[in-house]
C-alpha cells in the first residue's frame, strides 16, 4: 500500500523550459549560459548554489562577476523564473485532495532560493494566494539539506526524516537519473513526462497498490 508521495517540483509541480532560462542568463550577460545550465542538474556556481555551498547573495556576487556588472536580486530571480513555462493548478488541486484522503505529501526538489524562497514560498505561487508550503506535510529542498538528486543522500535523509517507510512510498519524477536513485533508496517510482497531466496515471497507481 501507498502511503507517502514525494513530488519533484521542475517537470512535475511546474512545467520546465530549459531553453527561455537560458535565453535569460543571456540576457544578463551570461555568454556560456546554454552550457552551463540543465533542466535536471546544474554544474559551476548555478550548482552550488542549489547545494546550498553559496547563498542567494554570493551568488548573485559570483554571477555578476561572470556578467560583467552588479546584479540585483529580482533580475536574478526572473532569470531563474525563465526555467517556469507555466503550472496546471489542477494538479495542486489534486495533491490537497490527496492529503485529504489520508496520503502524506512531500516535496523532493533540486532547487535554489530563487524560485523557493522569492516565488513558490509566497502568495505569489498560486492565483488562490497559496505557497507551496499549502499542499505538501514537508518540502525537502536540496540547497537547505547540502545535498542533490541523484544522491543517495537526499533521499536518505527524507526517508529518515520523514520516518517513512521507502517500500510505501510513491516518488514522482521526471528525470530519468532521479528515478534510478529513487529505486535504489527502495521507493515506489514513476516517471511522468515534463508539462504532462500525470493525475490519471497517479490515481491508477495507488489503486493498484490498494
Amino acid at each position: 500500500m501507498i502511503r507517502n508521495i514525494a513530488f519533484d517540483f521542475g517537470g512535475v509541480i511546474v512545467d520546465l523550459d530549459r531553453e527561455e532560462a537560458v535565453q535569460a542568463f543571456i540576457r544578463l550577460g551570461l555568454e556560456n549560459a546554454g552550457r552551463i545550465l540543465d533542466k535536471y542538474h546544474q554544474t559551476g556556481i548555478f550548482q552550488e548554489l542549489e547545494e546550498g555551498k553559496l547563498s542567494e547573495e554570493s551568488f548573485r556576487e559570483k554571477l555578476g562577476i561572470l556578467c560583467g556588472k552588479p546584479l540585483e536580486r529580482e533580475e536574478v530571480r526572473q532569470a531563474w523564473m525563465g526555467f517556469v513555462s507555466g503550472m496546471d493548478i489542477r494538479k495542486l488541486d489534486y495533491i490537497a485532495q490527496l492529503r485529504q484522503r489520508g496520503y502524506r505529501t512531500f516535496l523532493l526538489s533540486n532547487t535554489n532560493p530563487y524560485l523557493m524562497d522569492y516565488w513558490a514560498r509566497t502568495p505569489q505561487f498560486t492565483p488562490q494566494g497559496n505557497s507551496i508550503d499549502a499542499y505538501f506535510d514537508k518540502l525537502y529542498l536540496s540547497f537547505e539539506m547540502g545535498c542533490m538528486k541523484p544522491e543517495p543522500e537526499i533521499f536518505r535523509q527524507m526517508i529518515k526524516d520523514a520516518q517513512i517507510r521507502p517500500e510505501e512510498t510513491l516518488f514522482i519524477d521526471d528525470s530519468t537519473s532521479n528515478i534510478a536513485a529513487g529505486k535504489n533508496a527502495g521507493l515506489q517510482t514513476f516517471q511522468p513526462e515534463n508539462a504532462s497531466d500525470w493525475r490519471t496515471q497517479v490515481e491508477t497507481l495507488l489503486e493498484r497498490a490498494k
